[in-house]
């Protein structure tokens, strides 16, 4: 019987989709297999990189997946605007580029690192009246996308070879590297746009962890998924584990929530990312909780139950 629970770290490839990959492992699984897949967090087709495939139970632990921060390399090619701001797209402008040194282009990002106010591409899948707004991009509708905040942490020159920047950049979830791109090619005054981009780790996984996509076939199914596959206990890490006895998880996946003094919340649960933390019977994760964030007086105070596992 092939595990079925729990997520698998995948290095998609050039030229895929996201869903192509998990199209592919739905059909390495074979037809007869009803185990739900899904994914935290696409990558365009010209991306490569880390992929977090959810399978089973797996695909409820997609949104605390999807906050954990991201880090990708990326190509900047200066010179060159497009409607995409990738080089999938036509080109609206040209531009030479002068002989800029790797100094120039460290003061020119430094705007773009910390919280900053971002507009997504009008090439995206952020919805407009009901529509994508790549939809309406592509019917040649003028689109203006209100700007939303995101965190750049890290944003770093690799290597230069003009006309083209690689840079690392280090951010929070909903962060465009595409606009990123645009706004650095703007601010050097050559315009610019994404060449490549790859995403090297998501919250505490790694590319250098994954499997090629390529590599998904019946026969790697077979032999290595078991191995491969991170069970939900060990998704996420970074949470604080509270250890429940049996009754409390029956109750618990029966749709109940406890209370605080009915758990053994150690220091630091409180401290975790976000107040969440999980519960664990039997070394199986039965779910993923939250300590309210409201002034305590006594030792008893609600716990909020965000995800159930049976």
């Amino acid at each position: 019987m092939i595990a079925s629970d729990g997520i698998l770290l995948v290095d998609k490839r050039e030229g895929e989709t996201s869903y192509d990959v998990i199209r592919k492992l739905k059909g390495a699984l074979g037809r007869g297999n009803a185990i739900k897949i899904g994914h935290a967090g696409t990558l365009d087709p010209f991306a490569t990189g880390l992929l977090i495939v959810l399978l089973g139970q797996g695909t409820k632990l997609s949104r605390f997946l999807m906050a954990g921060a991201k880090r990708y390399l990326a190509t900047v090619r200066l010179g060159i605007e497009t409607d995409t701001f990738d080089g999938t797209g036509k080109i609206t402008r040209t531009i030479a580029v002068p002989d800029l040194g790797s100094h120039s282009i460290k003061q020119a990002m430094q705007p773009f690192v910390g919280e900053i106010e971002q507009a997504p591409p009008s090439f995206s899948a952020v919805k407009v009246g009901g529509k994508r707004a790549y939809q309406l991009a592509r019917r040649g509708e003028s689109i203006m996308l209100a700007t939303r905040k995101v965190t750049v942490q890290a944003l770093e020159v690799k290597s230069l070879c003009l006309p083209d920047v690689v840079i690392e950049v280090v951010c929070s979830s909903g962060t465009y590297i595409r606009s990123l791109a645009m706004d650095l090619g703007k601010a050097l005054g050559t315009g610019g746009h994404l060449k490549t981009l790859r995403r090297l780790a998501s919250g505490p996984f790694s590319v250098d962890e994954g499997v090629s996509s390529g590599s998904l076939t019946r026969a790697w199914v077979e032999a290595a998924l078991q191995e491969q596959l991170i069970p939900l206990r060990d998704a996420l890490p970074n949470l604080a584990e509270v250890h429940v006895g049996e009754a409390m998880a029956r109750k618990v996946r029966q749709g109940q929530s406890p209370f605080s003094d009915e758990l053994e919340l150690e220091p630091g649960s409180e401290g975790s990312v976000h107040g969440l933390f999980k519960m664990v019977h039997d070394g199986d994760l039965v779910a993923i909780a939250r300590l309210e964030d409201h002034p305590r007086t006594s030792d008893r105070y609600p716990v909020t139950i965000e995800r159930v596992f049976v």
